[in-house]
């Protein structure tokens, strides 16, 4: 088949990967010339698909800015960003931008699946009818579904083939031809019997870490007050080995998923007059972490008889997770603004993150990093940090990962 694939970044590039090394041809369009100028000449910009791959199915693949190349195809993937704007509410520019487009050039018999996670009923109320006015009609002229990504950046241990696929079309004919696509890149299926069923399942499985994640931060929070390791708290639950799932504190979410998606089902229930308040009081309580660190650090400057102005924080790591180079949403973000706001002087490193742009920030080596710092940070552990030299050189460390656990220095506090 000749695939077409709308949006080559996290998620649509290692798909344009997984169906070109399956032997299909692939046409990718994305609206950032510079993007599709790097992997026409077989260079990634995905941590996750290594140029070597890239270039060895540069016969299989073609980035275009133009939507025209998408006529002839088969199938055509939707992967655009679906953010949240700044009042925390659905921002879906980019999909209607990308469905506008595609009503000028769709063909009868197309296949066209969205991936991008949003809220239930985006496939059949506002995808379909932009693509009706084509003239042609959803279900009946040509085929939709809906198939959220379940990408997670930086994860080796599952891939797009082994990690099982949920699809839910229009029709039940739709989602054959969804599933007979899908069953050449992955080993199983999930078929659903609706678009909102499976639009919903993918909010469910981030809002459901979201959840988990705010409760064991509100208990760091209360472990704090109570002078309670909250650390030791949750490795003496995670030894029960049923009725339990373990995760740990931190300075907050980040990522393209978990600080969005419990948003995004808010925003819907409220036409059907409901609240969620349990999901919305998560968001709130994650969205809070960064502050809290920051208080954090300001109790760990004043321990040493420091004030914040002036003084030189050392933040490790500014991904929103380790061994990636991602930074959106990370709250390392925030937490350099809320730094800055009190007079601090912040640098940080990563090896992942070359530049902050945003802030002017350029990453340090390790040892130029910790060099005249009253304080280092560690916000989030690569897995290539040397977290003994960190505690061995700075003479002031806090840990809000919980990474120097089994570390016995004066120097040192935990989230």
């Amino acid at each position: 088949m000749t695939i077409g694939i709308v949006g080559l970044g996290y998620v649509g590039l290692p798909l344009a990967l997984a169906f070109a090394e399956a032997g299909h041809d692939v046409v990718g369009v994305d609206v950032d010339q510079g993007r599709v100028a790097e992997v026409n000449r077989g260079a990634s910009h995905v941590e996750d698909v290594p140029s070597e791959r890239l270039r060895g199915i540069e016969d299989r693949l073609v980035a275009t800015t133009s939507y025209g190349e998408l006529e002839g195809v088969e199938a055509i993937l939707v992967c655009v960003p679906t953010p949240l704007n700044a009042n925390r509410e659905p921002e879906l520019g980019p999909l209607v931008t990308a469905a506008a487009a595609l009503a000028k050039v769709l063909a009868r018999d197309q296949l066209v699946v969205l991936e991008s996670t949003t809220y239930p009923g985006t496939t059949r109320e506002r995808l379909a009818p932009i693509l009706e006015e084509s003239g042609l009609n959803a279900g009946r002229d040509f085929h939709l579904a809906y198939s959220p990504e379940r990408v997670d950046p930086g994860r080796t241990d599952h891939t797009i083939r082994t990690t099982p696929k949920v699809v839910g079309g229009l029709t039940d004919e739709c989602a054959d031809r969804a599933e007979a696509l899908y069953r050449t890149i992955c080993d199983e299926i999930v078929r659903v019997s609706t678009p909102e069923v499976a639009e919903l399942s993918k909010l469910l499985e981030n809002i459901f870490r979201s959840v988990n994640i705010a409760l064991v931060n509100e208990l760091a929070v209360l472990c704090d007050r109570m002078d309670i390791d909250v650390w030791e708290v949750v490795g003496a639950a995670a030894t029960k080995p049923y009725g339990f799932m373990r995760f740990d504190p931190g300075p907050g979410m980040g990522g393209h998923c978990l600080p969005v998606d419990p948003f995004y089902l808010s925003w819907r229930a409220r036409e059907y007059d409901f609240v969620p308040e349990f999901i919305e009081l998560a968001g709130k309580i994650n969205q809070a972490m960064p502050y809290v660190c920051v208080e954090r650090v300001l109790r760990a400057l004043n321990d040493a008889r420091k004030a914040a102005r002036g003084s030189r924080v050392v933040l490790l790591g500014v991904a929103y997770k380790p061994g990636v180079g991602d930074t959106r949403e990370s709250p390392a973000l925030k937490i350099i603004e809320l730094l800055r706001h009190h007079g601090a002087e912040v640098v940080y490193h990563d090896p992942h993150v070359r530049e902050l742009p945003r802030f002017g920030l350029r990453t340090s080596d390790l040892d130029e990093a910790l060099a005249g710092a009253d304080l280092a940070v560690i916000v989030t552990a690569h897995p290539d940090l040397d977290v003994e030299q960190v505690v061995r050189e700075a003479p002031a460390v806090l840990d809000l990962r919980g990474v120097t656990r089994g570390i016995q220095a004066p120097s040192v506090v935990r989230l």
